[in-house]
Formats: C-alpha cells, structure tokens, sequence
C-alpha cells in the first residue's frame, strides 16, 4: 500500500482533493491532503508573513512529524512549486514527484517567474489594487464563476456549489518567493509529469522538457486544469500507476 501526499494548488485547500483521497482509500491506500497556511478552514492564517517557505514548512510538516516515507507526493498547479521545495528539503522520505499539470520551478525561479509576463503584470496589479499589496484576491474580472467554468471546466451544478463558497485569496509571497534547491536532492527521486491539455496553459513548457528528459515519466489526461474535481477517476488512476511503478516501490 501506498503514501500519498496531495499539495492543492492557490486558492483551494484540502478539500479539493478529496473525491480522489476517497477513490485512494477505498483501496487501502493511506492519504493526506494538508491545507496550507493561509487558505481554506486555515484562512484565519493569512498574512503578509505566509510564503512559499511557510508552504513548504507546511507539508515538510506533515512528512516529518507523521513519519512518513517513500512519499508519492503530488503537486497541482502552483503547488508544484511547494513539492519541489518539500522533496528538496526531505529527499530521502519521497519515493516520487507528481507534478499535475503544475509548475517545476529551477532554483531562484518563483511561480510567478513562470508565468507568461502580461499575466503577471495583471495578477500584480490585481494585488495592489484589491488585495492591500499582499493578498491575491478571490474575484475579480472576470468574476469567479467565469473563470472556473470556462478556464476550469467546472461546469456540474453539484461541483460548482461545492467549489465555489470554498475558494479563498491567496497570500501573494505563494506566488513571488523564490525557491532555493541543492542541485543533487532531486535527481534520484522519481518524478512524472501529468498534462491535463485541455484547456491551454503555460504548462505545456514543462510537459515538453519531462517528455524529452528520460529522468521524467510522461503522462497525459485528457481533461481540464482541475482533474482532482472534474475526473477524479482518472487521476486516481494515474497515481495508482506511478505507485506501483516507481522505482523505490518496485525494490525489495
């Protein structure tokens, strides 16, 4: 049986994760899905403190004081940026990396780095015009509704009254801190790249360089950026397959 670790991306929490925790644990899998600082039941939290260290701080947390090991550890979105960080910091506790349809930041690069510039140039000026300089917003134009339909593909009546009272701002150092790595900690982890391609995004930068890196795994869904809600069967399915196909799991 398996360890899995599900880091949500900004906006989100725990909760997002779990129609697949459920789909996880109904096989006898074990499966936390921690909320970072700031966000979700722990939005009380937020702060011009909470960063990207105290999101790594977050789940390295949970590694260390549950004491787990051989991790499959999965990352959505920006919280690619948080796994990196965490398997950096705790490589001999991760057995693999999943990056869904997330960022794969290089050392000193931010989230915000790997986005596109005209996007970043909206996103900061949406945290000073509605945020107070440090807080990225729930809404803002176009209203969330929009966006989590047309961008997201949430379109179910259910998933769109489970989703949307539940999405909260997102401290802004989430997106800006960069990230210190030891250029050796990752390499002998194993790390598989998920594209979720429907719906265009700058992620297709880091699918194209796992794809042509054969320390990556390569994997495809055909689905929106936020499987974990709309397809839950078919992440499940991909994280069962790197579990049992991981290098560390197939060792005696």
């Amino acid at each position: 049986m398996a360890t899995f670790v599900l880091v949500h991306p900004a906006w989100f929490g725990g909760w997002c994760w779990n129609k697949v925790a459920d789909r996880l644990r109904a096989q006898g899998h074990t499966v936390y899905t921690p909320t970072l600082t700031g966000l979700a039941e722990r939005s009380h939290l937020a702060s011009r403190d909470v960063g990207l260290t105290t999101h790594i701080d977050d789940i390295a947390g949970v590694v260390t004081f549950e004491g787990l090991a051989d991790v499959v550890l999965v990352g959505s979105s920006s919280g690619g940026t948080v796994i990196t960080g965490v398997a950096d910091r705790l490589p001999d506790r991760i057995g693999a990396l999943v990056y869904l349809d997330a960022f794969v930041p290089s050392d000193g690069q931010s989230t915000l780095d790997l986005l596109p510039p005209e996007r970043r140039a909206a996103l900061d000026a949406q945290v000073e015009t509605e945020g107070g300089g440090w807080l990225l917003p729930r809404f803002a134009p176009p209203p969330w509704p929009t966006i989590v339909r047309t961008m997201w593909h949430i379109v179910d009546e259910a998933d769109l009254q489970w989703v949307l009272p539940r999405l909260r701002p997102t401290p802004y150092r989430h997106f800006t801190d960069p990230i210190r790595l030891t250029a050796s900690n990752l390499q002998a982890i194993d790390r598989v790249y998920v594209r979720c391609p429907r719906v265009p995004a700058p992620f297709d930068v880091f699918a194209a360089a796992a794809k042509s890196d054969p320390a990556w795994r390569y994997r495809e869904l055909d689905t929106p950026h936020v499987p974990f809600v709309t397809h839950p069967d078919e992440v499940t399915t991909v994280l069962l397959e790197v579990a049992a196909s991981h290098p560390r799991a197939a060792s005696p």
